[in-house]
């Protein structure tokens, strides 16, 4: 029962960690559509303020106390390890929207909150002092190897997903640019026509260019967050062509086809790995098993004519 009972509570905070983050997103989301979208003015029943106060009780009381908390955190924390954490949530797309102060307040969070649930654990288990030291070591080590490596297998699965979508982002900028349309009007095309991380990707990109930035430092921007090799190659063919002034169409249906070749490759090597994977559950399951169904009555013969 007291195991049941601790792995409740575990299985609650992470579900309440998630559900405070959601509605988070949501609180963002409602705010967003107030301010661009107008809504009619109508007078509230009595009823339903008392509804809205009772629901906003928590925001007049909790949010600005945890506002004002992340706001002195962030005041203490330094501006360098800011930058490089910030710069890791980009490359990772920024999972649950966290901002650079959260994703430190939940690690302080993991180092104070992971010991102790593995020393509660331990002592569960009736281990010794030596195992409970053992438990809240690996605590420690979880707590600081998680969030690190939640944000490393996020930026994995954001540059497979932005190699796989890379053909067809250059089709349609292809294509776009055939049409008539200039670069950024193109960009703006497939940002309109296409979901997924290099649709994110050139929608900030265009984001930024209205804030002030060059096409260069957006561009940079976008080789810096995603680290694959064939997306820097086409930014870095982008940028050479608009400064030798060579023609951009040219350029990315070149890439394009350079991109589906290196794309056949891979699958290729993949199929060639294939027989090699398979060498090893077929020596350690297969065999095995197909050597005691031929050769186990064989066996059972042998031994009983021996034994007569």
């Amino acid at each position: 029962m007291l195991y049941l009972a601790f792995f409740f509570t575990v299985t609650l905070l992470i579900y309440g960690l998630f559900v405070f983050q959601q509605e988070r997103n949501e609180r963002v989301k409602q705010r967003i559509s107030r301010f661009f979208k107008k809504k009619k003015t109508t007078e509230p029943k009595k009823g339903q303020k008392k509804r809205n106060a009772s629901s906003t009780l928590s925001e007049r009381i909790l949010v600005p106390v945890w506002k004002e908390f992340k706001r002195s955190f962030k005041r203490k924390m330094p501006g360098e390890k800011q930058a490089k954490c910030d710069v890791k949530l980009s490359k990772a797309g920024n999972p649950f929207g966290m901002t650079p102060v959260e994703f430190r307040l939940l690690q302080i969070s993991l180092f104070l909150l992971l010991p102790v649930l593995s020393f509660g654990y331990a002592k569960l288990l009736h281990l010794h002092t030596g195992g409970a030291v053992i438990f809240v070591i690996l605590g420690l080590t979880g707590a600081f190897a998680l969030p690190h490596l939640y944000l490393n297998m996020k930026i994995r699965q954001r540059n497979q997903l932005a190699l796989k979508e890379l053909p067809d982002v250059l089709d349609l900028l292809t294509v776009s640019l055939e049409a008539g349309l200039g670069f950024d009007s193109a960009i703006s095309k497939l940002v309109s026509k296409k979901d997924g991380v290099l649709s994110d990707e050139f929608h900030r990109f265009l984001e930024e260019i209205r804030l002030g930035k060059t096409r260069k430092e957006a561009l940079n921007g976008i080789r810096e967050r995603i680290e694959v090799d064939e997306v820097k190659m086409v930014i870095s063919s982008i940028l050479q062509a608009e400064k030798l002034g060579v023609g951009m169409v040219q350029v990315l249906r070149v890439q394009s086809s350079e991109v589906r070749e290196q794309r056949k490759q891979r699958a290729e090597e993949q199929a060639m790995k294939v027989p090699i994977k398979m060498l090893f559950p077929l020596v350690l399951f297969i065999f095995p098993s197909i050597f005691i169904v031929l050769l186990g009555p064989a066996v059972i013969d042998f031994m009983i004519t021996f034994n007569q």
